[in-house]
């Protein structure tokens, strides 16, 4: 039997094709469920919540009403409801500052969050930070306090997203993450002595190194690669306690601690004061940045009973109140120098519409010896060589407030900058 020519003809033509398509479908759910370890794997990892994040919570950005209270001024109180993220939620955290896994005996140290006097200051929400910085990019620059203080962020805005890596280089010391939903890009440009250096002695008069500082050149490691950051978060303390060799102009004016005949001693802070007022000469003389700059201040260590390298430790299990310590000798005069070198900078930065900022984490951080690592940056029983931590700290821990300030910081900017904006033009119409 002949059939029909026509419409019949041309819809048995196509039901092969439409067979071809439903098998595909059939074999492509088949197949793909074999695969997805490692699919999964990529997602949880880099760009989905952990699974027991938190319900998601209010995402509205409020403008701070109190915007003259001096958030960086308060007292740690209790806080029952951190932490916010653990070791096991988070694979962002360095193995040394991994408290919770290498058997921190005592959790307390979980349990504050920073009150200033006279305000509150809201708990940090990561979906309004990744609102805020939505489209835009921010670099850390400066030692491993710095990407202490990363890490952390990156722990707490996983209960939105995880970072995939976009950098260029596989030098885990100038990273680059991107937040893909947000079109934000976080980047760590290592530089502990933000200026061009290099290792003179790999042991020296401490065993900890002796380095070459030419405290009047630029990094360009760093200084080359942030000229299209919306924001630069600089900072820089203890690397400048190590022995080092001091340069300007090519030649040798003096020394920290290097113990070499015929070469003047200097007190540390002059190295400091130098190395921060390159830095912000540096960025003051970028063509094309147009970004914020936010000083980290200084964050104390809490040695007691020797020196780091003397049995020194950190033992305490609660903070300190505001009356019970104070900041003195080296690390007050390093945080003056620090504060009257931004002065400097910032002054500079002004006439070039370069924007700075005081991210004055020191007051809270003098007042938190029982954050830190200690022995709890590897197992007890492991053979290693390290001494107890009593810079950096335990994440989670009280870095994650540093977080706290920045996204306060973050909301009050577009009304100071508009203030600023409007002060520069009254100026330059008035000349």
């Amino acid at each position: 039997m002949e059939l029909p020519f026509g419409k019949n003809q041309q819809t048995l033509q196509k039901f092969p094709k439409i067979l071809i398509l439903i098998a595909l479908t059939v074999v492509l759910f088949t197949i793909v469920p074999l695969y997805y370890p490692l699919l999964g794997y990529t997602m949880k990892n880099y760009s989905q919540p952990p699974p027991n994040s938190y319900e998601p919570i209010e995402d509205s950005i409020q403008i701070p009403t109190n915007e003259k209270c001096d958030i960086f001024t308060g007292e740690w109180v209790p806080n029952p409801e951190a932490p916010y993220y653990t070791n096991t939620t988070c694979w962002a955290i360095h193995e040394h500052q991994n408290c919770m896994k290498y058997g921190r005996p005592d959790d307390g140290y979980l349990r504050w969050r920073w009150k200033p006097d006279g305000c509150e200051l809201p708990l940090f929400n990561p979906f309004q930070f990744l609102e805020i910085v939505r489209g835009k990019s921010l670099a850390f620059v400066g030692d491993s306090v710095g990407r202490n203080q990363m890490q952390s962020l990156i722990c707490l805005l996983s209960r939105v997203e995880y970072p995939i890596v976009v950098s260029h280089t596989t030098d885990e010391n100038f990273i680059r993450w991107e937040y893909k939903s947000y079109n934000f890009t976080l980047a760590t440009f290592w530089t502990p002595f933000l200026v061009k250096n290099e290792e003179a002695h790999s042991s020296g008069p401490t065993q900890t190194g002796l380095f070459n500082l030419y405290l009047d050149e630029y990094d360009e490691k760093w200084t080359s690669q942030i000229d299209d950051f919306n924001y630069v978060i600089l900072s820089a303390g203890h690397w400048f306690y190590r022995p080092a060799i001091y340069y300007e102009n090519g030649r040798i004016v003096g020394c920290r601690y290097c113990q070499i005949d015929n070469i003047t001693d200097l007190p540390m802070y002059y190295g400091y004061r130098r190395a921060f007022r390159t830095a912000f000469r540096a960025i003051n003389g970028l063509e094309n940045f147009k970004g914020i700059v936010f000083l980290r201040t200084f964050a104390p260590s809490h040695f007691e009973g020797g020196l780091w390298n003397k049995g020194g430790n950190c033992l305490r299990t609660r903070p300190f109140r505001s009356n019970e310590t104070n900041m003195e000798g080296e690390e007050l005069e390093l945080y003056m120098t620090q504060m009257e070198e931004f002065k400097v900078g910032e002054r500079e930065g002004r006439e070039r519409r370069v924007r700075y900022r005081v991210l004055d984490t020191t007051q809270a951080m003098l007042l938190r010896p029982d954050g830190h690592p200690s022995r709890y940056g590897h197992w007890a029983h492991e053979n290693v060589t390290l001494y107890n931590d009593c810079v950096h700290w335990c994440l989670p821990g009280p870095i994650d407030t540093w977080a706290d300030f920045m996204l306060e910081m973050l909301k009050r900017e577009g009304r100071r900058s508009h203030e600023e904006n409007v002060k520069f033009k009254d100026r330059n119409w008035r000349e």
